[in-house]
């Protein structure tokens, strides 16, 4: 008997492989850039990683691998093969549409913006953050305008479809819509809510300091309650915290205040998530796109799945606080209850990684309502801080005049020219929400089973769910297999008023 035979097929995964290996190496170099490197090394590091990344832009541009992908296509693939397929030919077309020159000069921008706004910020210095981001905005609008020719997308959305494949920004701009137009009551019903039991019930805030030392423990422990493992990813500090590396060595980050502890807990937890789903694809596809997690709003969902459907659970905030009081002492702040209100407490404020799980939203609107016209080229760079000032007045009745540290300046994203990214954070805590309430479906003891300990129950949903499935299925065909239906946005909704307003 003749086995069936796919060189062509082949041929990409072992291209694939090697792409894998060298992005292996960059997105170490630029973890290191963000935690460990000294100033001085940026402009070198720049320029290695623009010519990496140009080596691996040229080899998926490879002329031959048009044929390649002809052929593959005719071959006896079995299911998990073809989706594979169709991943490594939508980055082939992707990264067809964007010349190796642009590429190289998208990594110098953003290297040398980030690097400035490190400096910048702290300083509130806006106008010299203007003077690298006009080149990464360019470089922006340049590929903007050449994914929009490929695909016939509008310009944000063909950026967009970049981290969220199939999203459009019709479907944003209704859901963002909807939400804008209950989500002010609510914050105000909440925070009225919080006001009248802490007259009944006065919040007891936690005396500090908090040494570096002992919430880096706190983290460390939090992470492993969390099931991280430690063998294959680390945690270190970073002026934005984010979750980077690759699935064999998942690099964390966090950062420290002295003066409070919740912050930089409730960040390691949501960059748990973003690790752990990494730890939990599928290894023995490695190094293939279909082995990649499916986008960034999946992405998001699982961070926002550890800290906020998890993390702030009443529950987990037990489990908490026997680490909590073993790193600072007893105080009467860190009792279960309290803690769980310091942790859920809602509260208009300037910055969203600070945000809490209700004022979110808002911030992320503001950013998407000011990202999608500065792409298309319908304001500039000049305009965005009275914008900012408008939407932040409107959405939560907050001053940002002259504050360009807490305004738009506060972010990493723009510096990086990651326009497109932000609605995946709203988009993920919405899947985050629906996946929760699918679990709760199927398992109507999940809440006692949290508050006792048991978060297998979680991890081992997330794990057949989502984490193994990868690329494997559309972010849709995956949502309907998770939870029965495409993203709901009416689950968030039910689960910030359940958890607010109701309980």
């Amino acid at each position: 008997m003749t086995l069936a035979t796919t060189p062509a097929y082949d041929d990409l995964v072992a291209l694939n492989q090697r792409l894998h290996h060298l992005g292996h190496l960059g997105s170490i170099a630029g973890w290191d850039q963000a935690a460990n490197m000294p100033p001085k090394g940026n402009e070198a590091r720049a320029a290695a990683l623009a010519e990496l990344h140009g080596l691996m832009h040229r080899m998926r541009t490879d002329a031959a691998l048009r044929d390649r992908i002809t052929q593959a296509v005719q071959e006896p693939l079995d299911d998990l093969q073809r989706a594979n397929l169709r991943e490594i030919e939508r980055a082939w077309r992707v990264s067809n549409a964007l010349p190796a020159s642009l590429v190289e000069r998208r990594q110098r921008a953003t290297s040398r913006c980030e690097h400035a706004w490190r400096r910048q910020r702290p300083a509130n210095d806006w106008n010299g953050f203007l003077e690298n981001f006009r080149e990464v905005l360019a470089v922006g609008r340049e590929e903007a305008k050449l994914l929009s020719e490929l695909t016939g997308l509008p310009k944000y959305d063909a950026l967009m479809d970049r981290y969220e494949p199939g999203m459009t920004s019709a479907t944003v701009s209704r859901v963002f819509g909807d939400v804008r137009r209950w989500l002010p009551d609510l914050i105000q019903r909440v925070i009225d809510r919080q006001a009248a039991e802490d007259a009944g019930e006065p919040l007891i805030e936690p005396q500090g300091p908090f040494p570096v030392a002992s919430q880096r423990t706190l983290c460390e422990q939090t992470m492993k309650l969390l099931g991280f493992d430690f063998d294959a990813g680390r945690l270190d500090v970073s002026t934005h915290p984010f979750c980077g590396g690759v699935p064999e060595d998942v690099r964390m980050t966090t950062r420290f205040r002295e003066d409070e502890f919740l912050g930089s807990l409730m960040g390691t937890i949501h960059e748990t998530g973003h690790g752990r789903y990494e730890q939990n694809l599928p290894r023995h596809l490695l190094g293939q796109p279909v082995a990649e997690a499916r986008s960034m709003a999946l992405h998001e969902s699982q961070s926002l799945s550890f800290e906020m459907q998890l993390g702030s659970h009443p529950g987990f905030a037990g489990l908490l606080a026997p680490l909590v009081r073993q790193a600072f002492g007893d105080q009467p702040a860190f009792a279960p209850r309290n803690l769980h209100r310091l942790m859920t407490r809602v509260k208009r404020g300037l910055i969203r990684v600070d945000a809490d799980e209700v004022t979110y939203p808002a911030h992320v609107i503001l950013r998407y309502e000011i990202e999608r016209p500065l792409v298309e080229g319908d304001i500039e760079p000049e305009d965005v801080p009275a914008l900012w000032d408008a939407k932040m007045r409107e959405l939560l009745g907050m001053d940002t005049r002259g504050n360009f540290k807490d305004g738009p300046l506060q972010d990493v994203h723009w510096p990086e020219g990651l326009f497109g990214y932000f609605p995946c954070y709203s988009l993920g805590a919405m899947f985050a929400a629906q996946w929760f309430a699918t679990m709760r479906r199927e398992m109507p003891d999940l809440d006692a089973r949290i508050a006792a300990g048991d978060l297998q129950p979680v991890f081992g949903w997330l794990q057949e769910r989502i984490w193994s499935q990868a690329s494997r299925w559309t972010t849709d065909e995956l949502a309907f297999r998770a939870s029965g239906e495409p993203l709901n946005p009416a689950y968030f909704k039910a689960h910030l008023e359940a958890r607010y307003l109701n309980t």
